[in-house]
């Protein structure tokens, strides 16, 4: 008995739980995980068929779309901010790659917060308020090792190149993720008397056919010795989703293999 009400609280069932980004790889996982759980997954992105096609840099869509939203399940439980722009890194300019600090174009570094940070205040604000109201919900926000840490661009490298075309992690990428744990505990604190939980996950890079030499340097500052496999998130999303995590508010939880412990 003691065993199954400990297990009961891991329970999703008729939770309706918004996805954001979520036709991207994470996205996908997340959305397996809520269903496996018996909740209900609703995705929205602005590519592919998500379940809204939705701009989340966009108040005003955000907020007829929680309304459709209302309108179809009645209820929001849960948001996770997982929605990040990604452009194509291999792209450069007169013979200096653009991810380069020096050359970073100020209309991509725009854009990435706009889509990572204002998307996810955004999403926060809209739904995260109705959750407020309600007097019950969960704010999950998916943020990084790199959340953590800076990256180590030497893991980037390509043999034969000349620094100025040698790609780098982007300055985005730290900005967005070291600022969605700062978004995360302003909710966690902001709305603790309203009964909305705000924590943010900072997962490890995930195998997903990268060169082998890239994997074989990352998994070298990796305790574990390896990448992420594509699933090894799910269960944890669960918990701090459920009432498993119910006394957990304001926490950074990473999942990186050891990585940030070097």
């Amino acid at each position: 008995m003691k065993q199954t009400e400990t297990m009961n609280k891991f329970d999703l069932s008729g939770r309706v739980c918004l996805i954001t980004g979520g036709i991207g790889l994470l996205g996908q996982r997340h959305r397996e995980a809520i269903r496996d759980a018996g909740g209900i997954p609703v995705t929205l992105d602005i590519v592919g068929e998500p379940d809204f096609l939705v701009d989340i840099t966009d108040k005003k869509t955000l907020e007829e779309t929680r309304e459709k939203i209302l309108e179809k399940y009645g209820r929001i439980d849960t948001l996770i901010n997982n929605a990040a722009n990604n452009p194509k890194v291999e792209s450069t300019q007169a013979g200096k790659n653009w991810t380069r600090f020096e050359n970073f174009p100020e209309k991509v570094w725009q854009e990435d917060l706009d889509v990572g940070l204002k998307g996810a205040f955004l999403c926060s604000q809209v739904f995260g308020s109705y959750m407020a109201s309600q007097g019950r919900g969960v704010i999950l926000n998916i943020s990084s090792d790199l959340g953590l840490i800076a990256p180590d661009q030497r893991i980037y490298r390509k043999e034969g190149l000349p620094e100025e075309q040698q790609m780098v992690k982007s300055v985005t990428y730290s900005v967005v993720k070291h600022g969605l744990i700062g978004l995360t505990r302003y909710l966690a604190t902001y709305w603790a008397e309203k009964g909305v939980r705000a924590n943010a996950l900072c997962p490890g890079g995930i195998l997903n056919g990268q060169d082998e030499d890239f994997v074989k340097r990352l998994s070298n500052l990796i305790p574990m010795g390896r990448m992420a496999n594509k699933d090894e998130y799910q269960a944890v999303v669960i918990f701090l989703l459920s009432d498993a995590s119910s006394y957990m508010t304001g926490s950074v939880l990473a999942i990186e293999g050891g990585r940030t412990c070097w």
